[in-house]
């Protein structure tokens, strides 16, 4: 289940840069990268800031960039008369790097949720130093190789749980992660909430008012923590559905 950050919180970036160059020499899964060819990137490179609401691209659109998501959260949803999430992508990540690097269309609206800063890379910029720098193209590996696994995590959780366990485990890892406070806020709306557990709204707000007999009681968007060993008890967590997936290039030259 993603909504989880890409890496440590010792590892975090800054907030803002001021360069596109500055932005990419300090992403954590660039670091193996050469400065020459970071160089080389940030001159076909601009810094972009966007607000919330806005469409990066759409799906059938051919990308022109690369879009490095720098800070923010950038939703990809397939449209087929209705819209339906693809995943919430967090920084710092790139997206949907396989159309970019093989010249195919997009397959899903990228929007932006909230405020975001973007790096984009003029394509075939980007293309050609992958194609040439060992570095780079082992990271962009190891970016896909985690976008991948998030993927199969997702289908994992929908396929492999019931809804009210989807929303359990959803809830354990919000209560986990801010222990030993007994008050947990949602961190985004219910719909969107629901749209990424793979349920209607309703179905998520009738799972919730039920949450009181697994130790937790919700008003509102806010989670009252009464009995974590009961939520516990009722709901467990799997390393292979809900652990962070983090991008880890290996280093150039290892066998």
């Amino acid at each position: 289940m993603h909504d989880v950050g890409h890496i440590a919180e010792s590892e975090l970036p800054p907030l803002s840069w001021d360069t596109a160059r500055e932005a990419l020499g300090q992403t954590p899964w660039l670091r193996h990268v050469p400065v020459v060819t970071l160089d080389r990137l940030a001159e076909h490179a601009v810094l972009h800031r966007v607000p919330g609401g806005s469409i990066l691209f759409e799906q059938s659109e051919t990308p022109s960039f690369a879009q490095f998501l720098m800070t923010g959260c950038v939703e990809l949803v397939a449209v087929r008369g209705t819209e339906a999430l693809v995943e919430a992508i967090l920084p710092i990540d790139l997206l949907l790097p396989a159309a970019v690097l093989n010249r195919q269309p997009y397959l899903a609206r990228a929007r932006v949720r909230e405020e975001s800063q973007l790096v984009l890379i003029h394509a075939d910029a980007f293309r050609d130093a992958v194609a040439s720098d060992h570095a780079l193209c082992l990271a962009v590996l190891a970016c896909q190789a985690a976008q991948f696994r998030r993927q199969v995590k997702r289908a994992r959780n929908l396929q492999l749980r019931s809804a009210e366990e989807r929303v359990g485990c959803y809830l354990l890892q919000l209560v986990e992660a801010s222990l030993p406070r007994p008050l947990v806020r949602l961190p985004q709306e219910k719909w969107r909430i629901a749209w990424q557990l793979g349920m209607t709204r309703e179905t998520f707000s009738r799972i919730l008012a039920g949450m009181a007999r697994h130790g937790l009681r919700i008003v509102g968007d806010t989670i009252e923590v009464s009995d974590v060993a009961a939520l516990r008890a009722s709901f467990r967590l799997d390393p292979l559905i809900d652990g962070p997936e983090p991008i880890m290039p290996l280093p150039p030259g290892q066998g």
